[in-house]
């Protein structure tokens, strides 16, 4: 086992180690050291945000009363730095604390392994948003199928006995795996299906903005994911017909798009007309023409405030009228 690691160590460490042993006797000397945060560096192209929320400010709060409970796990890096493998919420706690060093187990690990732990870690959030989980979901495939399902290297499950007997790279030194097992794989450690981990996959190739709405909630997570499959420039298009018809595509819109654009006959003017078809569960919009409505709204009054007094006055001309009929 552990002359697996040296191996893998060896193979992909840009740490500038003279040795074998050197790297097998860091492995075995692992221990809990204060650092200083300001030699820390994150996680690259970390999926997971740090929201300054109530549990956050009750770690930062704990951490302020007690100190950082349990150490943080890094990786060493060139001149004397490190890079933050797991315990990104917690450094940022000790920041918010002023509290400076905080203890951290260092840990020689390959890109796959850190990749692996650092998405492992961060999934037992309460809290994770669909771009977040779709971006950790990638990052941890990919570095799966570079690593060729080596869970012995990481705790993680091992692979069914089902999988069929690997092919050996002779570039690595772990066997290779069909992407189709490994999304199987990946399906079985986090509790998702096989199918649930490509949907989220897929919102990776969203613009940015209408990822954004898929976090908020704005436009469904099964619509977005059709959506995905359009190129960069339609999906721009489309967020500019959404903003004109003030609607989000249902899952059956978004499938009409999808098969539109796979027979490369979608066009703006196709998605304003798909987008224009009533939907099943959709009320007939209120349109209001402004230029009319304004000359009945006190010029005074604050534009935040303009919806409420129209429903005020219809409530009091409701009232007008009721009381016109019951006096006939």
């Amino acid at each position: 086992m552990l002359k697996e690691r040296v191996e893998k160590v060896l193979f992909q460490s840009k740490d500038g180690f003279e040795s074998e042993t050197d790297i097998e006797m860091s492995l075995l000397e692992e221990r809990v050291t204060e650092i200083h945060m300001g030699l820390i560096d994150p996680f690259e192209n970390h999926p997971f945000a740090i929201r300054m929320d109530e549990s956050m400010m009750e770690l930062i709060e704990s951490v302020r009363n007690h100190g950082v409970l349990v150490p943080c796990l890094v990786r060493p890096k060139m001149k004397g730095r490190y890079e933050m493998v797991a315990g990104h919420r917690r450094g940022q706690a000790s920041l918010e604390a002023e509290n400076h060093n905080i203890p951290c187990i260092i840990r020689h690990l390959t890109n796959e392994e850190a990749t692996i732990i650092m998405v492992d870690s961060n999934l037992q959030r309460e809290i994770i948003l669909p771009s977040e989980r779709a971006f950790a979901y990638k990052m941890r495939l990919e570095a799966m199928n570079r690593q060729g399902h080596r869970s012995d290297l990481t705790l993680t499950p091992m692979v069914s006995k089902l999988t069929p007997t690997p092919m050996v790279s002779k570039l690595t030194p772990t066997p290779m795996v069909s992407k189709f097992r490994s999304n199987e794989t990946l399906g079985d450690i986090v509790g998702q299906s096989r199918e649930q981990i490509r949907r989220y996959i897929r919102l990776t190739e969203l613009n940015s903005l209408l990822l954004g709405m898929v976090d908020e909630k704005k436009m469904g997570f099964r619509p977005a994911v059709e959506i995905s499959y359009l190129s960069q420039q339609l999906q721009k298009s489309l967020l500019d017909i959404m903003a004109y018809t003030d609607a989000t595509p249902s899952y059956a819109q978004a499938l009409k798009m999808k098969k539109f654009y796979q027979e490369d006959r979608l066009s703006s003017d196709v998605m304003t007309s798909i987008m224009e078809e009533e939907k099943s569960n959709q009320q007939e919009r209120i349109v209001l023409n402004s230029s009319k409505v304004s000359k009945l709204i006190p010029a005074s009054l604050p534009k935040a405030k303009t919806e409420e007094y129209i429903i005020q006055a219809l409530e009091y001309y409701k009232r007008y009228r009721d009381r016109s009929q019951d006096s006939r």
